[in-house]
């Protein structure tokens, strides 16, 4: 069956009225987004529902590392996102017990600094491309189920806003729709790797705190970051043992900043405090089955990592341009999307893997500064095999 096949809704389905997509793409953040966007873009007739109740998602650092600022330098996005107010940061600071290492941005791959763009710039910036692509947005839709035909997903249930239940069909169904992911849930997507520790994390938006780059800070039972990000705002978290980080809070992170950075945290009191520290209880990691007959998982929902590492939106970035490649190269049969699906995953594993067992040790928190010197080394050289990974995919 090829993408422009209507496949076939199972008894008592409501047909929505518009045109019948190829690829529904549940969760509208930033592999969801990302995912629709380069999905139209290649002329597969896209529809994104995104309504963030049917989704869970985790705390992020809002940190690009080098991967993502490429992704979206090629996309033709970057240029907005610094012309929203996010700061280009030339030079990363990792603090340990007693050891201090400095890092500067070079110029490679058409990168030349990192940025953080806050969610309310990189999020609308990608759903207009989706759209400018001609990928439909739905966001009056809570998708509730999936719709099965012969073993396979066909589609997708939900009610709309206005109480009506509904379900719409298509070739294939993405799940961007965040950890608690409904399309993982109802496809039983069984993890293939486990992760054993989960850290407590708080954060908020700090208003005039001047700092040249990012600044991250490990210490066992108290990490923390500092994040420019857009707005003239700076993300500032603490991540720690549950236990440690009680509920969180300015006093509480800039107690933990306190213990690896002292001089960071007497600037963090005489800077504009936030009025909201969310804070993120944890959980265990997880690399999910990512596909299956008629589906694909993308983002956190087939991969969570700890937040700590300031990887995941780059992850995020990543696996949305691998999935959007595979589907197009798989469009001409269910054989075809198949093989091509299970490219895309056995790709995702292969970047993410062994990057996952040492994000899983970051956060035991049961380190020492030697051993996480060792750990960040390790996160390097898996961030360089991605970087040519993702160049690659310029041609």
């Amino acid at each position: 069956m090829s993408l422009s096949d209507e496949p076939r809704a199972t008894p008592g389905t409501v047909a929505l009225g518009i045109e019948s997509p190829d690829v529904i793409v549940v969760g509208g953040r930033a592999a969801g987004a990302a995912s629709a966007m380069l999905l139209a873009r290649g002329g597969v007739r896209t529809l994104l529902i995104d309504n963030d109740s049917t989704s869970s998602y985790s705390p992020s650092t809002h940190a690009l590392m080098r991967g993502g600022v490429l992704q979206l330098s090629r996309w033709g996005l970057l240029d907005s996102i610094v012309a929203a107010g996010t700061p280009p940061v030339k030079r990363t600071t990792v603090r340990y017990r007693d050891e201090t290492t400095v890092m500067s941005v070079k110029p490679s791959h058409g990168v030349d600094a990192l940025y953080a763009p806050h969610p309310d710039v990189l999020g609308p910036a990608l759903l207009r491309a989706a759209v400018d692509a001609g990928a439909k947005v739905r966001d009056d839709i809570s998708v509730t189920g999936l719709v099965v035909d012969h073993d396979r997903i066909v589609g997708v249930r939900g009610t709309t806003s206005d109480g009506a239940d509904v379900a719409v069909v298509a070739k294939l169904v993405i799940g961007a729709d965040g950890m608690g992911s409904i399309v993982a849930h109802d496809v039983d997507a069984t993890p293939s790797r486990l992760g054993h520790h989960a850290a407590a994390m708080s954060y908020g938006y700090w208003s005039g705190l001047d700092l040249d780059g990012f600044e991250f800070i490990y210490r066992p039972h108290a990490c923390s970051g500092f994040v420019p990000t857009s707005g003239g705002r700076v993300c500032v978290f603490a991540s720690a043992p549950p236990e440690r980080l009680g509920q969180g809070g300015v006093d509480v992170i800039t107690e933990i900043v306190s213990e690896g950075a002292p001089e960071l945290a007497r600037r963090l009191r005489d800077a504009e405090p936030p009025d909201v520290t969310p804070l993120w209880v944890g959980r265990p990691g997880f690399i999910r089955r990512a596909h299956g007959a008629g589906w694909a998982l993308v983002g956190d929902a087939g991969c969570y990592q700890d937040p700590l590492s300031a990887h995941a939106l780059t992850d995020a970035l990543r696996d949305a341009e691998l999935l959007a490649r595979a589907v197009m190269d798989g469009s001409r049969d269910d054989t075809s999307m198949d093989t091509a699906l299970e490219h895309y995953e056995s790709t995702r594993d292969s970047l993410s893997i062994h990057r996952f067992d040492v994000i899983d040790r970051i956060a035991s928190h049961e380190w020492d500064s030697t051993e996480m010197a060792a750990l960040q080394l390790q996160l390097s050289s898996a961030m360089s095999n991605e970087i040519e990974v993702l160049a690659a995919l310029e041609s």
